[in-house]
């Protein structure tokens, strides 16, 4: 009987460090139980390896903040995060600009740029002419192409609509010395450090 109990568990000790490669490290500053599980749950659905970035990243949920990122911290509107899987897309999002933050130099985004064709990576006027915007969303919606993500391009004028996922994931894969992302459905388990 022991024996039996013993098997399960080595093989699952076996094949845990390769279910931990897209959880990210992150801490949290407000939020209900409900609300930070909304935000393992998107980081989770998406296949890219957030733990890449260098955390960690404080995740701030509060009242009366528009969702948007800085270097090492995120802000998420716990409405929107009420909102279930409608927020997914967005916390992705959030975290993409992290990734930016912390992973892209100048010369990747000069790289970057020829594909997303944006005026600017950063400042200058309209929001969806930004490549730091354009890259968010591509980043969202590459690694996470679920009819759900709300960062789903309707044409290529959208944000991220310039590349398609596949050329996107090879491109950010390339620039990051890593092996591009497989779309294929795995079972997960997540590890996250929690405050609050």
């Amino acid at each position: 009987m022991l024996r039996r109990s013993f098997l399960p568990l080595l093989l699952a000790l076996a094949f845990a460090p390769s279910a931990l490669a897209s959880g990210g490290n992150y801490v949290f500053e407000g939020g209900t139980h409900a609300q930070q599980a909304e935000v393992h749950a998107a980081l989770d659905a998406s296949s890219f390896n957030w733990n890449l970035v260098p955390g960690p990243v404080a995740i701030h949920i509060g009242r009366s903040v528009s969702s948007h990122a800085a270097p090492g911290a995120i802000w998420l509107d716990p409405d929107l995060l009420d909102s279930g899987r409608f927020a997914w897309g967005v916390v992705q999002h959030e975290y993409a600009h992290e990734v930016d933050f912390a992973l892209l130099t100048d010369p990747m985004r000069a790289d970057l740029h020829m594909l997303l064709g944006g005026t600017s990576w950063w400042g200058g006027e309209g929001h969806a002419q930004l490549d730091s915007e354009r890259f968010a969303d591509a980043l969202s919606w590459a690694y996470w192409p679920s009819p759900d993500n709300v960062m789903k391009p309707q044409g290529a004028a959208d944000e991220g609509g310039q590349v398609a996922p596949a050329a996107f994931r090879a491109a950010l894969s390339g620039l990051l010395g890593q092996a591009p992302a497989r779309m294929t459905a795995s079972i997960k388990v997540k590890r996250h450090p929690r405050k609050g």
